[in-house]
């Protein structure tokens, strides 16, 4: 097992097993680290909250089921399996599952769970640390 920060270069990741892990929707789990970005897996079921990162992207790529996630002036980007979505810095956005999704996110590690917005949702980084044991 490696602690945050640390390498461990013969420790693989298996995504489905870390998706096991998740018992929360919404609540992002930290299973590796490249550099100054996390990789977090997450389970999506419901609207989220429209929220923007002002200073950072933020990546989010579909393993199961379908993502909605809106944007400025009635957009929309929908999500299958398989493909993912950058959503630029400073974009507010609204993802939102209408069936469980599970996902991997990548986002620097100063990005907020919430950006500019804070509320019960918002979970902070040092709770989607948790129990880790992905290499970093």
């Amino acid at each position: 097992m490696s602690t945050p920060g640390t390498t461990n270069a013969l420790a693989s990741t298996d995504i489905a097993a870390e998706l096991r892990k998740v018992d929360k929707h919404w609540t992002p789990r930290v299973i590796g680290r490249v550099n100054d970005q996390y990789v977090k897996v997450a389970k999506l079921l419901g609207e989220f909250v429209w929220h923007a990162h002002e200073n950072e992207d933020e990546m989010f790529l579909v393993i199961s089921g379908r993502l909605r996630i809106q944007l400025p002036d009635d957009q929309e980007v929908v999500l299958t399996p398989g493909q993912f979505y950058v959503v630029p810095r400073g974009v507010q956005h609204n993802p939102i599952a209408e069936e469980e999704v599970e996902i991997v996110l990548i986002e620097t590690v100063t990005t907020t769970h919430t950006g500019d917005v804070v509320g019960d949702r918002t979970v902070p980084i040092e709770d989607q640390l948790g129990d880790t044991s992905a290499s970093r």
